[in-house]
């Protein structure tokens, strides 16, 4: 395939990143007393070891300008020292700090069996089908979300990110603001996250590894999705 139809095709797998239960997560549907268990997951699946998933790819490739872009993001993702201020797993710990949460339960999640299947998936792509797979799971797929079409908009044409008022942990369950660290982060290094990783794969990876990538992405895809329905019914939501 060429580039535009492996952007495109990349593209569509990204756009599947949806899931039911999200709007009930973002309206406050999900009783307090068991967020805990949305994000102690999504703790220990993935944000806790984010910087090293990263570097499987890093370490794989052979190509110096993809290793520097790499090399940028786990640098931010591993110290803040680009604009956090602090690593972003420990910035993440900062919205269960602001719930009153035990963040001694942080150390120590058992992985839901569909946490774990997503896990074992990521660590299979990440370490064994190349850096190009490697580099898609980490900074398209787990990095992005289904709206990746508006990266290749003019800024102008870009939906503003609402206010930090409205984030659902603010509104819903009484975060104050402070806590809400991570995302600020995010917001400082988003977009240049979501650039680089499309630079990365659309200039770089080779024609006759393009369809593997986006098949991994397709994988991951509904591996997520059963992940996320687990997540759900732990949570007590039902589509």
């Amino acid at each position: 395939m060429d580039v535009d139809e492996f952007r495109e095709q990349l593209l569509q797998q990204m756009e599947q990143k949806t899931h039911w239960a999200w709007p009930a997560f973002n309206a406050g549907k999900v009783p307090k007393a068991l967020l805990h268990i949305h994000l102690e997951q999504e703790y220990a699946v993935y944000v806790r070891d984010f910087p090293l998933l990263i570097a499987r790819a890093y370490v794989q490739c052979p190509i110096a300008a993809v290793r520097r872009e790499l090399a940028e993001n786990i640098y931010e993702e591993e110290t803040g020292g680009l604009a956090a201020g602090r690593p972003h797993p420990e910035l993440f710990l900062e919205y269960p700090r602001g719930l009153g949460m035990d963040l001694s339960r942080f150390e120590k999640v058992e992985l839901l069996p569909a946490a774990a299947a997503y896990r074992a998936f990521i660590d299979e792509t990440t370490t064994t089908r190349g850096w190009e797979v490697a580099a898609a799971i980490t900074t398209l797929f787990i990095e992005g979300n289904a709206d990746e079409r508006s990266v290749f908009r003019p800024a102008a044409e870009r939906a503003a990110p609402p206010p930090l008022e409205e984030h659902p942990l603010v509104k819903h369950y009484g975060l104050s603001l402070e806590h809400l660290a991570l995302t600020k982060a995010h917001r400082m290094v988003e977009g240049d996250h979501r650039l680089a990783a499309w630079r990365v794969l659309l200039d770089h990876v080779a024609t006759d590894k393009r369809g593997a990538v986006v098949e991994a992405l397709g994988e991951a895809g509904r591996a997520w999705r059963t992940y996320r329905d687990a997540v759900a019914f732990e949570c007590g939501l039902k589509p």
